[in-house]
């Protein structure tokens, strides 16, 4: 009988232990679109935490030091790395995004200092939310000079 109970409490430990490491991944989970992705997922990701990567576009950047409200548009670039290299590498890719017209575009807004790595061709990589308005906003904003870094963007994650 005490054995019984001993097993009993320690399953239900092991089962509340998986239980709150299960939940927190998920909570937490975020998944890094392209922007064609985005874009066709449309109403089904606004308001959902998001990472998406894209060539920022350099005439857009636009930046407010009073209330430190930065922003620029993007274009589309692959996700798949074995692509891009087969396109030339990063640099290549960026340079070809950002002078394609035809390329989906997506607009972004971030509130904070304005990064150095921020110009043309540069890869952005951020997390934040889409909102109604099809602009994504940005709460985290990460920067790639493909002349500094020749690394592929990241590796993505298939969503649900």
């Amino acid at each position: 009988m005490q054995r019984t109970k001993f097993i009993l409490g320690g399953l239900l430990i092991l089962a509340a232990v998986v239980y709150l490491i299960a939940s927190s991944t998920q909570a937490s989970a975020q998944y890094f679109y392209t922007v064609d992705e985005i874009t066709a997922k449309g109403d089904s990701v606004v308001g959902k935490n998001l990472r998406l990567s894209g060539a920022v576009l350099g005439d857009t950047i636009q930046y407010d030091a009073d209330t430190l409200t930065l922003s620029f548009d993007i274009a589309h670039v692959s996700g798949d790395n074995n692509e891009i290299e087969a396109q030339g590498g990063l640099a290549e890719v960026l340079y070809q995004a950002v002078n394609d017209p035809s390329r989906q575009r997506m607009k972004v807004v971030y509130v904070g200092p304005k990064p150095d790595l921020l110009r043309g061709e540069a890869q952005a990589i951020m997390t934040g939310t889409l909102g109604n308005d099809g602009v994504f906003y940005a709460d985290e904003l990460l920067l790639k000079c493909p002349t500094k870094y020749e690394q592929a963007v990241p590796e993505q994650v298939s969503s649900k």
